[in-house]
């Protein structure tokens, strides 16, 4: 039967009839149109589906799935099939439908089975409800069963059907939940990397605290292989192994993330390679591969890359080096790719002692003390006092390039430079050779991010002062013997405290979903957003108890940042993995601005860059210049970084790099002179306070003149209360020489405000009490002439 045919018998049926002849009716409709869920079944008939719907795993958090939109129908060209075949529905009886289908407590229940919770629920009828009251024209199928409702020729509960598909339209996950967790099933890692299951890798784990040894021996197998890898958690780590190894014969290429170097004039690779521990190939076959800093594979957010070194690398012997506290968990991960582990223990080769006494004061400072701050400020503040006291202190924190740092480092451990004292962040801790005497740890308080990414201010770990303190007295150093102690007496006990507790067993390794993993996410969910991606990824990702999922958050940060630009899916997963710190404005601009330029399909030159960063660039005048300037150091890093994903839109790698190395360059001046940019930058605080201490005397001299002539009635008085105005002005000058000098600080310019201002309100009113004083004995002396 045509449809034209059907709709014609149809519509000259009586309204009684046409409920009678739905079935077939439909059976004509269905041969026509296709398939459409259970106009003419009950809840009981879907009910049995809701079992195998519901998946044996947990549920998931559903407050990550954002409902997408469906837009109403609008007039269909083919007119209203469903008003033709039954009649046009009344909007008012339509609502009483939905309202009643709502509050039945078996549709909610049925909808809970189907992964429906409340909020989704909720959230899915509004939708029903919404494209059902605005749409011109509805489908057959649904137009037909709430005509039928109308009449009584059906129940309201036989809209579940086209409910449930709606709801799957908005919240696309409910259709797919198995495969996507069979995609983020994360519990078997070791399966990942067959190449290295294929081999029998011998595995030795060199255990032993800083200044051991370990790491020498482990290079030493290294350099004595036919072929192999160093992995090592910094850029200064990398390029310090790739020196080593060609001053001593053994060629080496160097592989960072936003470096290749190779020794080959021609270009050939290596036997060697040393490169950061993110950019290891686990395909390449080597003899032997050493893994630095292994304990890092607990990291939050890097703890990854040493899970896939560890579990991917295709070496014969895998060396790996680092705290003892990841022996076990080393062991355990063996176990389940059937490889043993055998560990060497080391002890540490120089002695190093906690002291009895705190530092207290800067004035009992030694040549070779480093001073340990965990935030910039206190960098900033502890460098000027140690130049204020007629010292020179080399400065090293994270954010610096890394030829700046190595600069300072070399400053510091010159034996006849000037330069005795280091004030550093916790970036010494590993990558540097430092020739230190004293560790002295100016707070113990530092600020992290939990595996939540919540940021906390905590105490450091004991491996984390046990990292520090051990950078004293090492083997390489002039120093023999090192010492440990804090700046603060309070201080002492808790370092004591921390540094006497055993290190905790590190029970879990890192792990990251792929590009892959991500796309075939992606596949499914392809109207998601990247960020709601990884979300959704990590609430359903299952791993074993030896694992967990890294914190995304500076990934999901990237994906909100350059949503909105038309990228495809693999090209906005690499931009998203792109290294930046998300703390510096003109670097997260940068991000976006080199995105967008990507998406124009607008190659990104050496000569737009120079514009973009406003080449060339002066030298820093206070630290807010010094900061921009490492900022700007980021962006260029940024630029290379990407420039090896993307060869044909970030062409000019080589120039980029010359670039950074005259950046670095003003970047080590301005380092150099750092204390001089502090003492300006106080400068400029300190005299907006003096402008500022003038203008609230000013208004208090006024004030006191004001008072004063209400008081007396006369201008002389109030011209003495302006008085102090002249001496301000002179004040003003001596307050920047004594600044400039370091003898004055914002705290004493307050005190002798508060003095001064004191001081001229009690002579306001002495000069009061003492002139109505005059007064009255001037009229006493007058009076008896009078009479």
């Amino acid at each position: 039967m045509s449809l034209p045919r059907c709709a014609l018998l149809w519509a000259r049926l009586p309204a009684g009839r046409q409920a009678g002849h739905r079935a077939a009716v439909c059976s004509a409709l269905r041969a026509h149109t296709g398939p459409f869920p259970g106009a003419l079944g009950r809840v009981p008939a879907i009910a049995c589906a809701s079992s195998s719907a519901s998946g044996g795993s947990k549920a998931p958090n559903t407050s990550l799935f954002v409902p997408l939109t469906v837009k109403p129908q609008g007039p269909s060209a083919d007119g209203d099939v469903g008003a033709e075949l039954t009649r046009p529905l009344d909007k008012n009886e339509v609502k009483k439908i939905l309202d009643k289908f709502y509050k039945r407590k078996e549709i909610q229940k049925l909808s809970a089975d189907y992964g429906l919770d409340a909020r989704l629920f909720h959230q899915a009828f509004i939708s029903f409800r919404n494209y059902i009251m605005q749409s011109h024209s509805l489908d057959v199928d649904i137009h037909i069963i709430l005509n039928d409702i109308c009449f009584s020729a059906a129940h309201v509960d036989d809209l579940f059907p086209f409910f449930l598909r709606h709801a799957k339209q908005i919240f696309p996950v409910l259709e797919c939940k198995d495969d996507l967790r069979k995609i983020s099933d994360l519990r078997i890692p070791p399966n990942w990397y067959p190449e290295a299951r294929a081999i029998h890798r011998k595995i030795i784990f060199h255990s032993g605290p800083t200044n051991s040894g370990k790491t020498y021996h482990a290079i030493q197998k290294y350099l004595s292989a036919k072929s192999g890898v160093y992995c090592g958690p910094l850029k200064l780590l990398a390029h310090e192994i790739f020196e080593k190894s060609n001053a001593a014969g053994v060629p080496c290429d160097l592989v960072t993330g936003e470096e290749r170097v190779t020794v080959d004039p021609d270009g050939k690779q290596a036997a060697h390679v040393a490169c950061t521990v993110e950019m290891c190939s686990v395909t390449t076959p080597y003899e032997v591969a050493v893994i630095d800093e292994i304990q890092m594979i607990k990291d939050p957010a890097r703890g990854w890359a040493w899970t896939r070194a560890l579990l991917g690398l295709c070496a014969e012997e895998i060396h790996l080096c680092g705290e003892s506290a990841a022996i076990d968990l080393v062991t355990e991960l063996m176990y389940t790719t059937g490889e043993d582990v055998e560990v060497r223990t080391y002890k540490r080769l120089t002695p190093i002692s906690v002291l009895d006494h705190a530092l207290e004061s800067l004035d009992n400072l030694r040549p070779g003390d480093c001073i340990v701050c965990f935030s910039k400020n206190d960098i900033y503040s502890v460098s000027r006092q140690i130049e204020i006291r007629g010292l020179e202190s080399a400065v090293i924190y994270g954010s610096l390039p890394p030829g700046t740092k190595l600069a300072q480092a070399k400053k510091f451990n010159d034996p006849d430079d000037p330069c005795k004292i280091l004030v550093a962040t916790d970036a010494i801790g590993m990558g540097l050779n430092l020739s230190i005497r004293r560790i002295i740890f100016y707070s113990l308080m530092k600020p992290s991010i939990n595996e939540k990414g919540e940021k906390e201010i905590e105490p450091i770990t004991t491996s984390q002062a046990l990292q520090i303190a051990g950078r004293a007295g090492r083997f390489s150093s002039k120093f023999k013997e090192g010492e440990v102690t804090t700046m603060n007496r309070e201080d002492l006990g808790l370092l004591k405290e921390i540094l006497n507790r055993p290190v905790d067993p590190i029970k879990a390794a890192g792990l990251h979903p792929t590009a892959e993993q991500i796309e075939m996410f992606a596949y499914h969910l392809p109207d998601t957003t990247l960020s709601n991606l990884i979300d959704i990824f990590v609430d359903f990702s299952q791993v074993d108890g030896q694992y967990f999922v890294c914190n995304m958050d500076d990934f999901k940060f990237s994906a909100e940042l350059i949503q909105h630009i038309p990228l495809s899916l693999r090209v906005r997963y690499v931009f998203c993995t792109a290294p930046i710190n998300k703390k510096q404005p003109f670097v997260c601009s940068s991000l976006l601005q080199f995105a967008r330029q990507y998406s124009r399909n607008e190659p990104l030159t050496f000569s737009w860059l120079r514009r973009y960063i406003k080449w060339p660039l002066l030298p820093p005048k206070n630290i807010k210049d010094l900061m921009d300037l490492e900022a700007v150091h980021d962006v260029l890093d940024l630029y290379l970084w990407l420039s090896y994903r993307f060869l044909d839109m970030f062409p000019d790698a080589s120039l980029v790099r010359d670039l950074q190395k005259q950046l670095d360059g003003i970047i080590q001046d301005g380092v150099h002179n750092i204390t001089k940019l502090i003492k300006i930058s106080e400068t400029h605080k300190l005299l907006n306070l003096q402008n500022l201490s003038a203008e609230s005397q000013s208004r208090l001299s006024g004030a006191t003149k004001s008072q004063s002539r209400r008081n007396r009635g006369t201008k002389a008085l109030g011209s003495k209360a302006a008085e102090p105005l002249g001496p301000d002005a002179e004040e003003k000058s001596l307050a920047s020489r004594l600044v400039q000098q370091g003898l004055l600080t914002a705290d004493m310019l307050k005190q002798l405000e508060r003095e001064w201002m004191t001081q001229q309100t009690e002579q306001g009113k002495a000069r009061l009490e003492t002139g109505t004083s005059l007064k009255g004995t001037r009229r006493k002396k007058k009076e008896p002439d009078s009479d």
